[in-house]
């Protein structure tokens, strides 16, 4: 491989330019603003971790991990998803605070991944952890939290396809009990959302009819309430009706939090299978193929670090939303002041920078001569912002040839 030039950078990460950085910050202010209302606490963790505890135990394959050796030849992992990390800090700092435990976060996770795949292996993700509630009620809150986050940061047109994977695992298991190997290449194919596959490994396997028309029905089984009526209907498991006793229970609670016409029961929806225990659900935006945020139940996690507690919760896909939202640069100039002086205005002009600046408004100094401060003080008259070196500004104080400024924004400044 040729040697990189100065200007390139690793495949799938990016520069994040100014008004880029506005944006995301702004989303996640009121994404977790928004969590705060709902009782949840901020935690930050390590970007790097031990590839043998929260590298093991995350849900991203291990292909997919970003792998470093310290100076004693540890394997380290670069974070990859933010529940695991939380997990530990559960089980070890948090030990023994009272259950449940509501945690919210915002950070860059990394993903290992092909060149040519155009994906990003440095994002962005906000979201939420409840540990310590196996209820309905814990499931349907963090779904609603979802809801209300997507609205916080902006996105109006979305909807939330929930699932269980006990359904599934459990109409599996009544219909081809013979073949394990047959149930996890059926899963396959609805995890990768692959439904013509999915009908064609069905056809390959010779059930009888009904189990095969059964089977296939799934796929069909996406609305309201009424979907849970429809999958009663089609298996007798005990577990495969436990799971939707718990979708119902789930959409009852959702139902009273006013949120239904954003969701719709998917039981197709499974996620990881062998991650996720429960529960599971997705986020999609109009015009955007891909989810914008994700999450489930995911009771044995934390067993992996010492303290078995049932959990639930979602990641909203932060660096996605940033491309759905309206926002980027302000050439308003809206709250900033542009501050000119010469040398003999200097000390009255910095002075002035800094009181405004006390007062949490955004001060910019620039020397510069009569001549030009005139013209900025000509273009203010005119109406609208003035512009300085590519920068918009509302106001415009001048410390040039008097020790005098311009209080306002449209007035003429001495």
């Amino acid at each position: 491989m040729a040697k990189p030039r100065g200007f390139e950078k690793p495949a799938g990460v990016k520069d994040y330019l100014p008004h880029v950085v506005a944006k995301l910050r702004h989303i996640e202010q009121q994404v977790l603003d928004c969590m705060k209302r709902w009782g949840y606490e901020q935690i930050m963790t390590p970007t790097m971790e031990y590839y043998d505890t929260v590298g093991v135990a995350s849900a991203t394959s291990d292909s997919k991990l970003f792998k470093l050796l310290n100076n004693r030849g540890t394997t380290l992992v670069l974070r990859s998803d933010m529940t695991a990390p939380i997990a530990r800090v559960a089980a070890s700092l948090l030990k023994d605070a009272p259950l449940p435990l509501r945690l919210s976060y915002h950070a860059n996770v990394f993903r290992a991944i092909e060149e040519e795949a155009g994906r990003e292996a440095e994002f962005f993700q906000t979201g939420v952890e409840l540990i310590g509630d196996p209820t309905p009620e814990a499931d349907a809150e963090v779904v609603a939290l979802a809801i209300a986050s997507l609205q916080a940061a902006g996105v109006s047109r979305f909807k939330i396809a929930i699932g269980h994977v006990g359904f599934l695992n459990g109409l599996l298991e009544e219909k081809l009990s013979e073949s394990a190997e047959a149930q996890r290449e059926l899963k396959a194919y609805l995890l990768s959302r692959d439904h013509v596959g999915y009908r064609e490994r069905l056809r390959s396997l010779g059930l009888p009819e009904q189990a095969e028309r059964e089977l296939e029905d799934i796929l069909r089984l996406r609305g309201g309430q009424e979907t849970c009526r429809q999958a009663k209907s089609l298996s007798g498991d005990p577990s495969a009706r436990a799971a939707i006793d718990h979708l119902c229970a789930i959409w009852d609670v959702l139902d009273a939090y006013g949120v239904t016409e954003h969701v719709l029961i998917d039981l197709t929806m499974i996620g990881d299978f062998s991650y996720y225990t429960g529960m599971t659900f997705e986020g999609y935006a109009a015009d955007l193929g891909f989810p914008v945020v994700s999450g489930g139940r995911y009771d044995n996690l934390l067993a992996q670090f010492g303290r078995p507690s049932p959990a639930t919760g979602f990641a909203l896909k932060t660096t996605r939303i940033l491309d759905l939202v309206d926002g980027g640069a302000d050439e308003s100039g809206r709250g900033r002041t542009l501050i000119g002086y010469d040398a003999a205005g200097r000390a009255a002009a910095l002075a002035e920078a800094g009181r405004l600046r006390a007062e949490g408004l955004v001060a910019v100094t620039a020397q510069m001569s009569a001549e030009e401060a005139g013209a900025l003080e000509r273009a203010l008259q005119a109406g609208g912002p003035i512009l300085h070196n590519g920068a918009a500004y509302e106001r415009f104080e001048r410390f040039v040839g008097s020790t005098g400024k311009g209080a306002d924004g449209g007035g003429k400044h001495a």
